[in-house]
């Protein structure tokens, strides 16, 4: 699915939303609760907006259920929705801190930053500073800096998914 299909239904149906804010709390909800449900996301994504008719509903879920499964491979293929490369960097530096705002969302949904481990509220604070990322980015070491935050943060969902998920002795996921 791409950026663009994601983002046109996002946007018609919420205008203050984009494809990687919906992206990012769908990814945030699922490493904070790899139980949390599509039906949530949709509830919580348009609890201000328009619900998405049928079709659209159905694309949204499918990308929800697609990023679940790419969360739970060993294949390392999970990776963040966000315009493909030929769109100008600094729309891909804004979509990028529209899709921390949203990862932070969705793990706000299930964990209070107070309740987490010290590492863990650490990366949190690093994709905090990323939603304040200067948008007006060009040239070569704005998209080197670019291709190293989502690199960052690709790893950093997967670590904190495999972490707020992990079931000690006597422990449940919440």
């Amino acid at each position: 699915m791409t950026y663009q299909i994601i983002n046109e239904i996002v946007v018609q149906n919420d205008a203050d939303l984009s494809a990687g804010y919906a992206h990012g709390m769908a990814t945030g909800m699922l490493c904070a609760n790899e139980q949390a449900q599509s039906e949530e996301w949709l509830a919580e994504l348009f609890r201000q907006g328009t619900p998405p008719n049928d079709e659209d509903r159905a694309t949204l879920i499918h990308l929800f259920e697609d990023t679940q499964g790419l969360l739970a491979s060993d294949d390392y293929e999970f990776d963040l929705l966000l315009p493909n490369d030929d769109v100008l960097l600094s729309a891909q530096v804004e979509a990028l801190t529209y899709w921390c705002q949203g990862f932070l969302l969705g793990v706000s949904f299930t964990h209070a930053a107070s309740d987490l481990p010290k590492e863990i509220r650490e990366i949190l604070k690093d994709i905090i500073e990323f939603t304040k990322l200067d948008t007006e980015a060009e040239g070569e070491e704005d998209e080197s800096d670019f291709m190293e935050i989502t690199e960052y943060m690709r790893s950093a969902v997967l670590l904190l998914r495999s972490e707020l998920n992990q079931k000690g002795p006597g422990q449940t996921v919440h």
